[in-house]
């Protein structure tokens, strides 16, 4: 998925580019890209199941740890990024649904409620390249949590930006889109995930 996605086309979260590159990128837009995924670690690094720790200091360090992750996840042309994809074992998290928002942090987020209604849609995650499984999740969700700065926040969303905070929190508990699937979905899973980490 790239942020050039029309809404309709929204149906994944992160981004896992396709065997098939989009023709669109340019040379230096496919670069900045590569380098950036080159950032997220991959299926296998154990930070990936390792549960982050509560963010205690809202200071310089954590504004530019945001602007990083914000970055990354932009030259990736992704929607979402956790900090524990990049290594950091902080309650971080950074997400953009629409190219012409400004991306948001949400720092030691909590889910406050889900609504009942659910929804499967197909993920894709940038630690697991060549897997895109569907995952149900709630349509709707409250979420309380820090901004930058320490300020309080309260987010209520609903569809895709929902299923992204929901994707990135997951993150954060050191739980992967493998563990909200099937076993006959997660062994074809894993087979598409050993083919592209082989050919990585």
């Amino acid at each position: 998925m790239t942020e050039h996605a029309t809404e309709a086309e929204l149906d994944a979260v992160e981004v896992e580019p396709e065997e098939d590159e989009p023709p669109e990128l340019d040379p230096e837009t496919r670069a900045r890209r590569d380098r950036a995924l080159a950032h997220v670690r991959k299926w296998g690094d154990p930070v990936l199941r390792t549960r982050a720790r509560p963010v205690e200091r809202f200071d310089e360090d954590l504004v530019r740890e945001v602007e990083r992750m914000g970055e990354l996840m932009h030259d990736a042309l992704g929607v979402g990024l956790a900090a524990t994809q990049l290594g950091v074992l902080h309650r971080v998290l950074v997400y953009r649904v629409h190219p012409q928002s400004p991306v948001a942090a949400l720092v030691n987020p909590e889910l406050e409620w889900a609504g009942r209604e659910a929804e499967s849609l197909e993920e894709g995650c940038l630690s697991l390249p060549g897997v895109h499984v569907p995952v149900e999740r709630a349509v709707h969700v409250r979420v309380r949590a820090r901004g930058v700065h320490g300020e309080p926040v309260l987010v209520e969303a609903a569809g895709l930006e929902a299923r992204v905070i929901q994707h990135e929190m997951d993150h954060l508990d050191g739980v992967l889109v493998l563990d909200r699937i099937g076993r006959s979905e997660r062994k074809e899973a894993m087979k598409a995930l050993r083919a592209a980490l082989g050919d990585a």
